[in-house]
């Protein structure tokens, strides 16, 4: 059922980047996890990407210590740019400038690392009284099948929050945030009735795994500031999720969208080179020559 009062357009979007990226030590240990290359952008460069194809002009980054870089990377760089224009050298000048042209950016430091939740509160100066979106960096989604356009047009429809959703293998459930669910009219969006954070598999009410992509209503602040730490100590974001889901009458419903296409996880080691792979394997300027070689390397091994 769709809100009888026009719901205002989401143009804020909010990005955690306050990590200490330790899986991918040693090379994180000066450089920010956002910032390794998923061939030749920084993976946070796909984030910001898709938060701009999705309408949103208004990026928030909540950051931490040894962050600069993050900042440096989507701001002006006039003294490459100089060098680049007298090479005459128009291609690259554009990749340059590509990246501070994509939003409206700012940046606000976590401090406490306490968690998604509380690095999710620390925007609400900003993002005031209206929706929002969070979008996690380590989940690359391809622009080819816009998930956050989805999320925006699901929210606007139904109100209230919005949680991307993938299937996952029974038997990986343990490590994500789970949905318990009831169907909809639209076939890819399904109302949430309960959130359990990384449950046994046993328990697990279903194999839809929460997936780091969120639209929320302004109200998951004010829960946000009642909710008490929860696994690991830190405040989750699934918990205040789990309070809204519990009761529409605090910040309207929470409903999920059914993700089916291509995601990459540049969270973890492996799949972060899988995701290398793809995407280079993709690209009309890179693909040829490197499946060539590609081929011949695992004909080779096998």
């Amino acid at each position: 059922m769709s809100n009888s009062a026009t719901p205002r357009p989401i143009r804020k979007a909010v990005i955690p980047a306050a990590g200490l990226g330790t899986r991918f030590l040693p090379a994180t240990k000066a450089t920010p996890k956002e910032m390794l290359p998923v061939v030749d952008k920084p993976a946070i460069q796909y984030v910001v990407e898709e938060a701009a194809g999705a309408g949103l002009s208004d990026v928030l980054m909540i950051t931490g210590r040894n962050k600069r870089a993050l900042e440096d990377h989507f701001d002006r760089n006039y003294e490459l740019e100089s060098a680049l224009t007298k090479k005459g050298d128009a291609d690259r000048l554009a990749r340059v400038q590509e990246s501070s042209d994509l939003a409206t950016m700012h940046y606000v430091r976590q401090g406490d690392p306490r968690g998604l939740g509380h690095a999710v509160l620390c925007a609400a100066p900003h993002v005031g009284n209206e929706a929002f979106a969070v979008l996690l960096g380590d989940d690359l989604i391809d622009p080819r099948d816009p998930l956050l356009a989805r999320m925006v047009e699901v929210q606007q429809t139904y109100g209230g929050s919005v949680v991307a959703l993938m299937e996952v293998d029974p038997e990986q459930i343990h490590l994500y945030g789970c949905a318990a669910v009831e169907a909809t009219a639209d076939g890819d969006v399904v109302k949430i009735n309960g959130l359990v954070e990384k449950p046994a598999t046993e328990d697990a009410p279903s194999n839809l795994a929460i997936i780091g992509r969120y639209v929320l209503d302004p109200a998951v602040f004010e829960v946000l500031r009642k909710t008490e730490p929860g696994r690991g100590g830190e405040i989750q974001l699934t918990d205040a999720l789990q309070t809204l889901a519990a009761d529409e009458n605090v910040g309207g419903p929470v409903h999920g969208v059914v993700f089916k296409g291509r995601r990459y996880d540049t969270g973890d080691r492996g799949d972060y080179l899988k995701a290398i792979v793809r995407l280079a394997a993709e690209r009309a300027d890179l693909g040829p020559d490197f499946k060539t070689w590609l081929r011949g390397y695992v004909a080779e091994e096998m």
